[in-house]
């Protein structure tokens, strides 16, 4: 997923792959202010923890009726996972989605909105202040074999890399897992990025493809999937098959905070640029982020943590401990592009926390400009099952009057 950006304008885009990358200002927008509630302690672990609020009534929301249709579509293929999976956020239980999901199968066209009024109702968690980055599926040049101008190697996972689960040994770790490898009768780390950028996976890992660019594969991890342009003009689509098991580390605030960045320059594109600018300064910097993103060879389109399909302007990543992975998010932030209904169908490395969301937008120039942009504030309203609320707290919806009716405001 994208690392923290700022939105605003790229002083000196970069072509990539021959093309100029779009240069674009968001268009500012006013956020619904959140509602009263206590800042979410340092360490929560689950949205249950950090607090739920009621919001206001579904209808009241700013939801577009085209964008209602299309998360609509997104939702309906994320109900097998929201009644089948365990939901670690502490929200909702399986059963709590099926009405909603056996709805959505006979909504007719131009009632998407009205269906997600009737079956749903909105929790603020926390203090519902949210940060929205972006990604996308970038492209990138590459060779299927080792050739000049195409040396940076593209690993699939390797064949040592284990991943496990600790919800297994014990009920308290349901949701964490940890990866390494087996050196003797020890289970230690596995290679951080310098080890395995210095050669440590060679017979270990199988060498999917070659990038011509290290900066551009470095980028292309963090967006989790992507397409290799091929010398012959045809496309290869690698989609992520694990990581090595070290944590994320977003080199822009950590570039930022070292002074390296010129105003307007913290945009993907303009890290990029001073990556390429800096050779050397910036491999070391790239190496101080220790995940390393592992690939496979996809059939079709990039799919989410939920093994579906992503689909841009409606598909977003999320914290699963703070939303049901495949839960509508209602997002009002200070720009247009962001405000809007989402699902979360995907996670990321770095998208951790309460209201923390990672919005995708498909592929194309004009996908990369907009995530490589993204940096919105505001606030985030998680779409839940009617009845969840008052099941979790106790507490009647937001506006509603004891005789169960909305209060006039809304």
């Amino acid at each position: 997923m994208l690392l923290a950006a700022c939105g605003g304008q790229v002083e000196r885009p970069r072509p990539v792959g021959n093309r100029p990358v779009p240069v674009r200002k968001p268009v500012a927008a006013t956020p619904i202010t959140p509602l009263p509630a206590a800042p979410i302690a340092p360490g929560t672990a689950t949205a249950v923890g950090a607090g739920v609020v009621a919001g206001p009534p579904v209808y009241t929301l700013p939801i577009d009726d085209d964008a209602a249709a299309r998360a609509l579509l997104a939702f309906q293929a994320s109900c097998p996972s929201l009644m089948r999976r365990p939901d670690v956020s502490g929200l909702t239980r399986g059963e709590d989605w099926a009405p909603a999901c056996s709805a959505a199968k006979s909504v007719r066209a131009g009632e998407a909105r009205a269906f997600f009024a009737e079956y749903f109702e909105t929790a603020q968690i926390g203090d519902g202040k949210a940060f929205a980055t972006g990604y996308y599926e970038p492209e990138i040049r590459g060779a299927r074999e080792r050739r000049r101008g195409y040396e940076v190697p593209v690993y699939a996972r390797p064949n040592d890399l284990i991943e496990v689960d600790l919800g297994q040994f014990n009920d308290t770790l349901k949701g964490k897992k940890i990866r390494g490898r087996v050196d003797g009768r020890n289970f230690i780390p596995y290679d951080d990025r310098t080890a395995i950028e210095t050669g440590t996976l060679a017979g270990r890992a199988t060498v999917l493809a070659w990038a011509a660019d290290p900066v551009d594969l470095f980028f292309l991890q963090v967006q989790g999937s992507g397409r290799l342009r091929l010398p012959d003009g045809s496309i290869l689509r690698i989609g992520y098959d694990n990581q090595n098991g070290r944590d994320y580390t977003g080199i822009g605030a950590l570039m930022k905070k070292r002074g390296l960045l010129a105003p307007g320059q913290s945009s993907m594109q303009g890290l990029s640029q001073w990556l390429h600018d800096h050779p050397e300064q910036g491999r070391d910097i790239m190496r101080e982020n220790k995940s390393y993103v592992f690939f496979r060879e996809l059939s079709g389109p990039p799919l989410g943590a939920l093994g579906i399909v992503v689909t841009g302007g409606v598909s977003a990543a999320a914290d699963p401990h703070f939303v049901p992975l495949g839960a509508p998010v209602l997002l009002s932030m200070d720009r247009t592009d962001a405000s809007r209904l989402w699902i979360a169908q995907d996670t990321g490395g770095a998208i951790k926390g309460a209201n923390r969301i990672d919005t995708f937008w498909g592929a194309g120039p004009d996908a990369e400009a907009i995530a490589g942009g993204m940096a919105a504030r505001g606030t985030a309203f998680l779409l839940l099952p009617t009845g969840t609320i008052q099941r979790l707290t106790g507490a009647r919806r937001f506006g509603e009057r004891p005789d169960g009716n909305a209060s006039p405001q809304f």
